[in-house]
Order: C-alpha cells, then sequence, then structure tokens
C-alpha cells in the first residue's frame, strides 16, 4: 500500500523565545515491509542544526529556535510503501544489544499490579492449555515443545489482557505516566498500552520496545496526533509487533518511524527553550491512502 503523510505541528509564545534546541524523530524508518519514496521537512522560525541516526537508528533532526521567534512550525510530507508482513519485523539490528530491551525504564517498571496481570496471565493460559490439553499433549510429543511454551500465543494473549485492564479514553495520564500508574488508573491511551505490554513483557524475560509511527485510518483522513504500538523479541521470528489498542499485528496501514526503550527514546518531538514564556502547541495530521499508477 502507498500511504501518504502530511504533518505539521505549530508552535506560538507568549513572549519572543531567546533560544530553543528540538530533537525531532519524524522520519519513517526504511526497514523490512516499508520503503520511503519520499520524504520532507520544512521549518518556519527555526533552522536545521544537525542530522544524524541514534543509538536506535531512529533518523534524528535536531534544530535550533531562530532568536527572538514567536512562532515555530514542523511540517513533514512524504509517501511511504508498506507491505503487509503480519507484525513480523524481523532480526534485531542496531547499536544496542537484545538484552537492553529486557531491562526496565521508569515507563516500564513492573511493579505490584503488572505482577498481579501476570498472574492473571498465568490463569488465562492454564485455562487454554486445561480445554485443549490433549491436542497440545500431541503436538508437543510431535514437535518437541511443551504446552504454553508458546512465546507467541503468550504475548497474544498478553496484548489482549492490557487492552482489557486498561480501557482506552484520553485525559486520564500523559507522556510521563508510567505503567503502573496507568494500570491503577485503569486507563489511557495507546503509548499507555504499549508501555504496560512492554513492563510485563519484560518482566516475563523478553525483551520489548516502544514504536512511534502512523497508522491509516478506515474512517478518516484528520487525526489529532500520530499512532504508538509496541514491539517483542520472538525466537526465530525476531521483532513482533503489536498495536494493543486495536488489539491487531501491525499490517500495511501502519509507518514505523521511531523505536526505543520507551516513549521518551522515540518521542517525536523533544527539546528545551530558555525565556519565561507561555506556549500553545497545535498539530495537524493527515494520512491517507495514495493511488499507485500503473
Amino acid at each position: 500500500m502507498r500511504i501518504a503523510i502530511d504533518h505539521t505541528t505549530h508552535y506560538r509564545f507568549s513572549e519572543p523565545a531567546a533560544h530553543g534546541l528540538q530533537r525531532l524523530r519524524l522520519t519513517p524508518k526504511a526497514t523490512s515491509g516499508q520503503t520511503i519514496q519520499s520524504w520532507d521537512m520544512e521549518l518556519a522560525g527555526a533552522v536545521l542544526e544537525a542530522e544524524y541516526d541514534d543509538h536506535n537508528c531512529n533518523h534524528v533532526s535536531l534544530i535550533a529556535f531562530t532568536p527572538g521567534a514567536t512562532d515555530v512550525t514542523i511540517r513533514c510530507r512524504g509517501v511511504v510503501d508498506t507491505a503487509d508482513n503480519a507484525g513480523i519485523v524481523g532480526k534485531h539490528s542496531g547499536h544496542l544489544p537484545l538484552w537492553h530491551f529486557a531491562e526496565p525504564t521508569e515507563l516500564t517498571r513492573a511493579g505490584p499490579r503488572a505482577r498481579a496481570l501476570l498472574a492473571a496471565l498465568g490463569q488465562t493460559q492454564a485455562q487454554t492449555q486445561g480445554q485443549s490439553q490433549g491436542q497440545s499433549q500431541s503436538q508437543s510429543q510431535s514437535q518437541g515443545t511443551r504446552p504454553g511454551d508458546d512465546r507467541l500465543a503468550v504475548l497474544h494473549d498478553l496484548s489482549a489482557l492490557v487492552a482489557e485492564r486498561v480501557a482506552y479514553a484520553t485525559g486520564h495520564t500523559d507522556a510521563a505516566t508510567p505503567a503502573e500508574a496507568v494500570l491503577a488508573a485503569g486507563h489511557g491511551v495507546c503509548q499507555d498500552h504499549a508501555h504496560v505490554f512492554i513492563a510485563a513483557a519484560r518482566a516475563l524475560g523478553i525483551p520489548a520496545r516502544y514504536v512511534s509511527g502512523y497508522l491509516l485510518m478506515d474512517d478518516r483522513v484528520d487525526q489529532d496526533a500520530g499512532h504508538a504500538w509496541a514491539e517483542a523479541f520472538v525466537a526465530n521470528l525476531g521483532w513482533v509487533g503489536f498495536d494493543i489498542s486495536n488489539r491487531i499485528c501491525p499490517d500495511v496501514r501502519y509507518v514505523r518511524v521511531a523505536t526505543g526503550a520507551d516513549y521518551r527514546d522515540a518521542a517525536p518531538i523533544t527539546g528545551i527553550r530558555y525565556g519565561d514564556l507561555d506556549e500553545t502547541m497545535h498539530v495537524k495530521l493527515a494520512v491517507e491512502q495514495q493511488r499507485v499508477e500503473q
């Protein structure tokens, strides 16, 4: 599928900004199942200082505010071709070892509520095994595996359980809300679903990471924000995606932009500014399918 994206972020300051730097992770990755046909970035009220690939192989653009700017606009436009790989991204690559993604972070640390979630997951697994014990035993004898030893099945069950325990709702969390607090609230958005899933997967000893990107929606072109999901590492498959909010593995409608240990590693925009001023931000995003000429 060919997907066209037009993403604009506009900042307005109450007073002229003395100085500001922003780190942008807004350029999609060229990875398995994803080809970048074109991608451009336009800046107003800021200048590009440097570009580089970070430790997660995310393409980063470092920009500086124009001195005295009261408005800053970042507009990214491009076209990405995608293929449906059933959520499978493939083998691990990059500068960080795989074990790094099994370590907890401040946003993905498993506490009592995450452990309770895993206990419930174990009960679900036990019930499923009990219902199909005869079939599982037959398969395990022929394939040399044990019932319940299917990491992919565990991850699918975990994804469904997180979506069940954390209802999708805005206004209850923010980008700094850790997984334990999300579980306590019982409500959250896509980034919260990803953090809870990652925390639980890592508590099971499974490497997991956060993904930020775009989703082509079936019922609209204009959106309020980008999307987020999680990936977990499965032997013989590599990294596999799980969109907990939509209860599916990413398909042809998904565009991967940045990955990391949690939101902070893959946030589209982070930065600092100096000056005693108030800020308002407005995001305009359009994601739509583009016809491919034959």
